[in-house]
């Protein structure tokens, strides 16, 4: 067996366990009314479902540079998709909410160390100069699973119920395990770095209660003391931990990955997309539901084709960055999310729909042209070494970003509704709940926009990075 059909097996072992890992980020958002009837639990606890698979992510993501060098390839993601199959089948068979919140946890653990171990192999077999079409690739499922999720959760739920959402899940999940233990081979290298204990329960302090604070303070607000205290103590932590990365000779994420300029600049760069991205994910469908009055299964299905297109545009745009660099991307692309950004900021329940459903589009085609081109560039920047500290940070940052992204988004939208209200001297009545709430939506993308002209001018600084220490291996890429 040659070296490129072994590179390509193993490209699709990682692509079939990262799909169903992946998928159930948000194969449950649909479901969630459906389990609050069935166990009897209330809206904030029935989100855990959703808020505690996220924070579990947050807080394993920067553990995942220390276990990526210290078990092989083989061991990581075997490991991480077993764990991910004991969870799926406790969900399935769970008799009350906690047994179902245990196996939706234990599904979290293996997601979130599942995607830094394959983006670090990726690394390590592919060529900087085809990086691009491969993470591409890789970003298809990342971008593609969550989209088609809720609609898919929404089709099992109706026709089979909720515990099908599991049970489906499993067969692909062995068949992953054990297409793995016959063709994955081990890329990179097992150095066993020291084991910080101390850095480890910084890091989770900080990541989960950032993670934790900024997605309870869409409902709290940002003026909560419980809230408030939560995200000091977390940037607390979070500075203490830099501060002891810097100081150890074998850090458990090192920092100093920062000091590479693109890459700075590239993950800054991912960080807005996200949290413009997520943003947009949660207020266009409570737009979409309350003044243009559509239902929650409708308003999934309007939002689908830009998702869709979104993920299926990925691997398009990693061979573009891989032919013509960042800029060429990433400029156009941050242009026109201004445009997008400007557009929403103007939004109003006259609007026709087909005229967003193309915004929405275009917002997320330019998403597609600037994230994962980013990502790429940032991590092409880095030595071989600084490989799992590169994809462990970018990909904490990720849920922090879309948590950060939610809560300002959603909390500008509500203070901007409450203003409105406040000034109103007549009845409340439905034409002005749908006036405050565009109101509400036009604050919140005023501050997105000043998000994105500040993206576009760091896709202004981004220049094409030449990988410092990369050499040919057995597990060369050729097209």
């Amino acid at each position: 067996m040659d070296s490129q059909i072994n590179t390509r097996i193993i490209m699709i072992t990682f692509m079939i366990g990262a799909f169903f890992a992946i998928l159930n980020e948000t194969l449950l958002n649909i479901a969630l009314t459906e389990l609050m009837n069935v166990f009897n639990v209330d809206a904030p606890t029935v989100q855990w479902m959703a808020t505690g698979f996220m924070l579990v992510m947050g807080v394993l993501m920067p553990i995942s540079a220390l276990l990526i060098q210290w078990f092989t390839t083989r061991q990581m993601f075997m490991g991480v998709m077993t764990i991910f199959l004991i969870g799926t089948i406790i969900a399935a068979c769970a008799m009350n909410f906690p047994m179902l919140l245990t196996g939706r946890m234990t599904q979290a653990v293996g997601t979130g160390l599942l995607i830094p171990v394959i983006m670090n192999a990726l690394l390590f077999m592919y060529r900087p100069e085809v990086r691009g079409k491969v993470m591409g690739t890789f970003g298809l499922v990342i971008m593609f699973a969550p989209a088609i999720g809720p609609t898919l959760s929404g089709v099992i739920v109706d026709l089979l119920g909720w515990r099908w959402l599991f049970i489906s899940v499993i067969p692909f999940t062995v068949f992953s395990i054990l297409f793995a233990m016959k063709y994955l081979q081990n890329v990179g290298e097992v150095t066993r770095p020291k084991v910080d204990i101390p850095s480890i329960i910084l890091s989770s302090i900080g990541i989960g209660g950032i993670v934790y604070g900024f997605s309870s303070a869409g409902e709290k607000g940002f003026t909560s003391v419980s809230i408030l205290s939560i995200i000091f103590i977390s940037l607390l932590s979070l500075v203490i931990f830099v501060l002891r990365q810097l100081k150890l000779e074998e850090p458990l994420l090192d920092v100093r990955v920062f000091k590479y300029k693109n890459y700075a600049l590239g993950v800054s760069l991912f960080v807005i997309v996200i949290m413009a991205m997520f943003a947009s994910e949660i207020v266009m469908p409570m737009y979409l539901q309350g003044p243009l009055g559509y239902s929650a299964k409708l308003a999934g299905l309007l939002l689908l084709p830009g998702a869709l297109l979104n993920g299926l545009m990925s691997p398009v745009m990693g061979t573009l960055f891989d032919k013509f660099g960042p800029g060429k991307l990433m400029i156009p692309g941050t242009i026109v999310l201004v445009g997008v950004m400007i557009f929403f900021s103007n939004i109003s329940p006259s609007m026709h729909i087909w005229s967003f459903i193309l915004v929405y589009i275009i917002l997320m085609l330019s998403i597609s042209a600037i994230m994962m081109p980013a990502h790429t560039n940032a991590l092409n920047e880095l030595p071989k070494k600084l490989y799992p500290h590169g994809t462990a940070i970018g990909n904490t940052l990720q849920p922090i970003g879309g948590a950060l992204g939610v809560s300002v988004f959603v909390s500008i939208m509500s203070q901007g509704q409450n203003s409105y209200l406040e000034e109103q001297s007549g009845p409340i009545t439905e034409k002005v709940m749908n006036e405050a709430m565009t109101q509400g939506v036009h604050h919140a993308y005023w501050f997105a926009l000043a998000l994105c002209i500040g993206a576009f001018f760091i896709s202004l600084s981004i220049k094409k990075a030449v990988a410092p220490d990369f050499d040919k291996t057995e597990l060369d890429y050729d097209n």
